[in-house]
């Protein structure tokens, strides 16, 4: 391009000088700097008109090298071609409105006469938007521009002043952010907008420190729902821009006073006993689904979450165990032939589902090791469970089949005393529903329990594996199907009994460590 062109371009606003341009990809501080640097060309400013000057959107102009030119053919390959193209299109019906106005906008701008500064926005990708404003607007509502602005006025140039914002995320937003300026009722033109959008404008309303774009942008937002998406963007941008304090009544949502564990543990406390006492059946086993999903979802990025403690879980296990005692005493007390036994003993399986639940929460928090010595400490509960009817009682036998499986997984970690005491107490009851378990509930996994209960009596002593399978031998040849089949674990009990035969003097070591000096 001809010298002679070029000049002309700088005069007329078109091209300015990179020293005297913004742009908002460097940091906070640099951006803010040059952002201040607005220059009054020496030459005569150009003919002024009554409408604000639009200048058609350009490329910026230069000769491209052969290398440049293949990236662009690549880039344009691998990029969806009609966002520029849409994105220009929704720019020209921007710039059209912010030059016609309609009554319902209320744009100031045709009262204010032609426009006294030169306002260039540039994309990273050279897509360019030039408009004519006015000096007053901007000192009015962006305190970054009146304290730039006033400096340029004390050295008397009464020229028009030429900005050019440059390498712009999105042209689009901050032609809009200016437009916003001559609107006389930001929360009616914002009504309806994009969330992501609106977080846009904020950002660069925070940017010239556009006082009222800001609290425009964070009404709209204090006011419309979030997705779980858009409310992390939500926190994360007014925490960039530091406008928490600002943003008070937007974060309200999400935020409360500095909660406490011993605060917490109370709401956890009733949510939980009011999911245990619970009178519809239907909507407690959705709360408890709903409430044990929370409980076991992953927050490892969240260093300050506040989580069910260990003795809110235990008092209700303990206030479990007591009302599953007194039903069962009741329930040896009561007479066939009243009524109200069908009641008690469905109040008897709604205690022992509840007491599966709090299990299956201790198991997941890895509490659980504690619970197994006060299930395998219930002798009067085991005794009590004897004396009813299998059909009633095997709900309570489905808590020894939990704990045996996730013992047998190596998710409870108890010592041997406390697992073969576990077994004594309530292998019994547990050979006796077993049956009725899996024909009464689709959930139990026959498999699993015999896994279970195999790992866990294999992990016990030589000895106290003999006594336990002997025992399941003579059950298993006269019950057949309605005892659990743990074969797997009789056949690695005979090995370890009658083949391997391993003895403490076969592997003691006779390792010898010899030390020599060798000379240097």
């Amino acid at each position: 391009m001809a010298t002679r062109e070029v000049s002309a371009m700088i005069k007329q606003g078109f091209l300015s000088d990179p020293a005297l341009s913004f742009s908002p990809s460097r940091t906070a501080a640099a951006a803010t700097e040059t952002l201040s640097r607005l220059y009054s060309p020496s030459s005569s400013p150009p003919q002024q008109q009554q409408q604000p000057q639009i200048s058609e959107s350009t490329r910026s102009t230069h000769h491209p090298t052969l290398f440049e030119m293949m990236s662009q053919e690549q880039l344009q390959e691998t990029t969806a071609t009609n966002k520029p193209i849409k994105s220009q299109s929704r720019i020209s019906k921007l710039l059209s409105e912010f030059k016609n106005p309609n009554i319902r906008d209320s744009f100031s701008y045709l009262a204010l006469g032609p426009g006294n500064v030169r306002l260039t926005v540039v994309g990273k990708d050279g897509f360019r938007v030039c408009m004519d404003v006015h000096k007053n607007v901007l000192a009015e509502k962006s305190r970054f521009f009146a304290e730039k602005l006033a400096i340029r006025d004390k050295e008397n140039r009464e020229m028009l002043h030429v900005v050019e914002i440059s390498e712009c995320d999105d042209v689009e937003v901050y032609v809009e952010t200016v437009v916003l300026m001559y609107c006389d009722d930001l929360k009616r033109r914002l009504l309806g907008e994009d969330l992501d959008k609106v977080l846009a404008l904020l950002q660069v309303s925070a940017a010239i420190m556009f006082d009222l774009g800001i609290q425009s942008c964070l009404e709209y937002l204090e006011a419309v729902p979030w997705s779980g998406d858009q409310e992390e963007k939500v926190i994360s941008l007014l925490g960039e821009l530091k406008l928490v304090d600002s943003a008070t009544e937007v974060l309200q949502r999400v935020t409360s006073e500095p909660s406490t564990s011993r605060r917490a543990d109370d709401i956890f406390l009733k949510l939980l006993s009011g999911v245990l006492q619970a009178k519809d059946d239907k909507c407690r086993r959705e709360m408890k689904t709903l409430i044990s999903r929370l409980i076991r979802e992953d927050a490892s990025n969240y260093e300050n979450r506040l989580d069910v403690s260990k003795d809110t879980l235990y008092s209700l296990c303990h206030r479990c165990l007591g009302s599953l005692i007194l039903c069962l005493s009741e329930a040896t007390c009561i007479d066939d032939s009243k009524g109200d036994r069908g009641a008690l003993m469905a109040e008897i399986a709604r205690e022992a589902d509840n007491m599966q639940w709090l299990v299956d929460i201790l198991i997941d928090k890895r509490m659980c090791d504690e619970f197994v010595k006060l299930w395998a400490d219930q002798k009067e509960l085991a005794i009590l469970h004897c004396k009813i009817p299998t059909m009633y009682r095997h709900e309570i036998s489905r808590i020894t089949a939990q704990l045996c499986i996730a013992i047998g997984r190596g998710h409870i970690l108890v010592p041997k005393d406390i697992r073969f005491s576990l077994l004594s107490t309530w292998l019994e009851a547990l050979y006796e529903d077993f049956g009725w378990m899996r024909r009464a509930s689709r959930s139990v996994d026959r498999k699993l329990v015999e896994d279970g209960l195999s790992q866990t009596i294999l992990t016990l002593p030589l000895l106290q594996q003999q006594a336990i399978l002997l025992n399941w031998f003579d059950r298993f040849l006269n019950k057949g199907g309605d005892c659990p089949n743990i074969q797997k674990a009789f056949e690695i009990w005979w090995r370890r009994a009658f083949i391997r035969q391993y003895s403490a003097d076969q592997g003691s070591s006779h390792l010898q460590i010899t030390v020599c000096d060798y000379q240097k």
